[in-house]
């Protein structure tokens, strides 16, 4: 059995094929989106998740990306990341875990990397850790 594919330059087929269908000005948004992630998670697994591209960390649901109606959507999955990201989130269009923001005026690339170490952080403490013995806890 092989690995996953990694997140990286090209994304799986089946991203691609989501980001291919949307019009063009929200496929570069989301294009420049996916690989600031990229960059941020290399370790992460890229996939479609509910119908969106999404990355996986350690096994685990990290961030998703989405188009809506007259809006593109970066999901944070997490209300306490986005509340220690208030200040810097202040003025966007937010929610509980996203970010919604318009094709022609994307997130600042050192704001979204910021957000998924965040989540990647949050994962980290939430793994199992092991014991001197080798056994598992969570």
């Amino acid at each position: 059995m092989t690995d996953p594919p990694r997140s990286g330059a090209e994304p799986p087929p089946e991203v691609r094929v989501f980001l291919d269908a949307l019009p063009f000005p929200t496929r570069v948004a989301l294009e420049r989106l996916r690989r600031t992630i990229a960059a941020a998670a290399p370790s992460a697994v890229e996939a479609i998740a509910y119908g969106v591209p999404a990355f996986r960390y350690r096994g685990r649901p990290l961030v998703s990306y989405g188009a809506g109606k007259g809006h593109c959507a970066f999901y944070v999955q997490s209300p306490d990341v986005m509340d220690r990201y208030r200040d810097e989130l202040r003025g966007l269009d937010t929610s509980k875990g996203t970010v919604r923001f318009q094709a022609d005026a994307p997130l600042a690339a050192n704001l979204v990397a910021a957000l998924v170490r965040a989540r990647m952080e949050e994962t980290d403490a939430k793994a199992p850790r092991k014991h001197a013995r080798g056994a598992t806890t969570t």
